[in-house]
């Protein structure tokens, strides 16, 4: 019953896109160039109501990344480059293949073990990837793709022994950056702040941390505390601008005690 809910309810919503598609001027003009954009829009807001663990919005935007996907898929069916049940099959043989200690012999028993698993066999996958660090994407965000390029090297092998190992790497990098800034070297010093960033992730991943989930929380306490020292300026009747660090700064304090009372 459930199952026939689900055909039914896809069916239902793939008919309502495809008559957009072919009746509405703004939804028949969409290309793939057009619609990237927006995808990338949609994604965002997907994760953004992950990170508030908003239910309502969570449902609401996954509904628009799947409207994305199928009018992807209904883009190139008038092209005649392949079906909708095209993209099911392909990802359909992509995971029975991706995943042989379920649908083969292979063993793997921990979650560790199968993210191992599965970047020795996208290197065997036809048309995957022909390096170990291939398929991450150049357009990712640099955060996540320095975590992305350390996660792919430690399956490899390429990683500390101890994650405690990984301190000296980050204090020795700060004190490069520091001797740069102290030189003046704008370039070198952009150079070192950025293997400091990217020694603080690798240290991050190690201990079970992603750093832009972590750096995202932070913009959002960082926002709702300078939020509260303007809601609060302007109810004393003071402008920002002509506020002192010292006067801010009590403010701030007062928005950090307020969190702590709300937990």
């Amino acid at each position: 019953m459930e199952q026939n809910q689900t055909n039914i309810s896809f069916n239902r919503l793939l008919d309502t896109i495809k008559i957009l598609r072919k009746r509405c001027p703004w939804d028949a003009a969409l290309t793939n160039e057009q619609l990237r954009t927006l995808t990338i829009e949609e994604v965002y807001e997907l994760s953004q109501s992950i990170m508030e663990n908003n239910v309502a919005d969570r449902k609401k935007e996954l509904g628009d990344v799947l409207l994305h996907i199928i009018i992807y898929a209904l883009i190139a069916e008038e092209k005649g480059e392949f079906a909708l049940t095209d993209v099911f099959d392909a990802l359909n043989e992509k995971l029975i293949f991706r995943h042989p200690h379920i649908f083969g012999d292979v063993k793997a028993e921990t979650p560790e073990e199968v993210s191992k698993l599965w970047e020795q066999v996208k290197l065997k996958e036809k048309g995957g990837n022909k390096t170990v660090l291939g398929g991450i994407p150049q357009a990712l965000p640099s955060i996540i793709k320095a975590y992305r390029l350390q996660d792919k090297a430690s399956h490899a092998g390429f990683d500390w022994h101890e994650k405690q190992d990984v301190w000296p790497k980050v204090f020795e990098e700060i004190d490069e950056l520091k001797a740069e800034l102290e030189k003046g070297d704008a370039d070198k010093s952009e150079d070192e702040f950025g293997d400091l960033l990217f020694a603080t992730i690798n240290a991050g991943r190690l201990y079970g941390i992603n750093a832009d989930t972590a750096l995202e929380r932070c913009n959002a306490k960082f926002t709702s505390r300078f939020n509260h020292i303007e809601a609060r300026a302007k109810e004393k009747g003071l402008r920002l601008k002509d506020m002192t660090l010292e006067q801010m700064d009590e403010l701030w304090n007062e928005a950090k005690k307020i969190e702590r009372q709300a937990k």
